[in-house]
């Protein structure tokens, strides 16, 4: 397989799932703000901070206001996290590989990109918005569907699948320490409703909620909500099932060592961390977590070195 047609796909799976990632994060931060209180409203600065561009959105929004905010999110093509810009460079992505991917799948990212161009004002209204996201995140399950459905599990499927379990992990990170930081303390017994609230929209945000209750069968707590998001081993967007499924892929491809070595050390970090301990001291949340981050940024780094004749440049997330 080329090495450009392998970069595309892996960017691809990419841009597809942080499409899909920022739609999730938007619609569940605006159902937690209706839940609580008016007086314990954490409004939408920690959704940038999740996708780690406060910078970019201080120097064109004067506020967090909930419109600057869900503009900036939904379809700022001048931010390339966007979902727009996303879907966009998702579309770009698939164009120049139409001869690899099923056609279905390239027509499914088009129509994909065209609804959410076309349709960008009614997604940004409070009556639309709802439909709107609820569209671009089937839309992008639809389309990994179908490439898992119809493409050839090949090498070039593994690029794909590893470009898109990269970005899950990433996100799930992510919403974990930066919802974590804004979590009302446990020690106040008043504000424990609330709490509970709150860890019920980290699961939510990741379509974690059913199957932590399924897996858990206990109410929702820090440390156990913690223990399934970063270290379930069946769970598709905990932490850890992302890192084996990026294994899994990489174990197919040639000249795998220096990745898996990368992969191995990850995962024994993240399996051999006391979750009680992190959920009774944020601090060390935060580190751990930022190490996970760094792991990613590793191992993806690994990839490129490894499989791409130059370090692509197009955007990722920042911390």
């Amino acid at each position: 397989m080329l090495s450009r047609v392998a970069e595309n796909l892996y960017w691809l799976g990419r841009y597809v799932e942080r499409a899909e990632n920022t739609a999730r994060i938007v619609t569940v931060n605006a159902n937690l703000l209706l839940d609580l209180p008016q007086a314990l409203t954490l409004g939408w600065k920690p959704i940038i901070d999740i996708t780690g561009s406060e910078e970019s959105y201080s120097s064109n929004y004067p506020d967090y206001h909930e419109q600057n905010a869900v503009s900036f999110l939904v379809g700022d093509f001048s931010y390339p996290n966007s979902i727009l810009s996303c879907l966009n460079l998702a579309r770009e992505n698939a164009r120049t590989i139409r001869d690899i991917v099923p056609r279905e799948a390239w027509e499914r990212i088009n129509e994909l990109f065209l609804y959410a161009q076309e349709q960008l004002q009614f997604g940004m209204s409070k009556r639309g918005r709802f439909a709107y996201l609820r569209e671009i995140i089937q839309g992008s399950q639809t389309f990994a569907g179908i490439l898992a459905g119809t493409m050839n599990h090949d090498a070039g499927y593994e690029f794909l699948r590893i470009g898109q379990m990269l970005e899950r992990g990433d996100m799930t990170t992510r919403t974990v320490d930066v919802r974590s930081a804004s979590l009302l303390p446990e020690t106040e017994s008043e504000l424990l409703p609330y709490e509970n609230i709150q860890w019920i929209s980290v699961l939510k945000s990741l379509s974690a909620y059913q199957m932590y209750r399924q897996k858990m069968q206990v109410r929702v707590r820090r440390a156990d909500a913690l223990a399934f998001l970063l270290q379930n081993e069946h769970f598709p967007r905990s932490f850890y099932h992302c890192a084996s499924s990026v294994e899994a892929s990489v174990r197919r491809l040639p000249r795998n060592e220096s990745v898996r070595r990368t992969l191995s050390r990850l995962k024994r970090s993240a399996k051999s961390t006391n979750m009680q301990a992190l959920a009774d001291d944020h601090v060390q949340l935060h580190d751990f977590i930022d190490r996970l981050q760094i792991g990613l940024g590793r191992v993806h780094s690994a990839v490129c070195d490894t499989y791409f004749l130059t370090f692509k440049t197009e955007p990722e997330l920042t911390d």
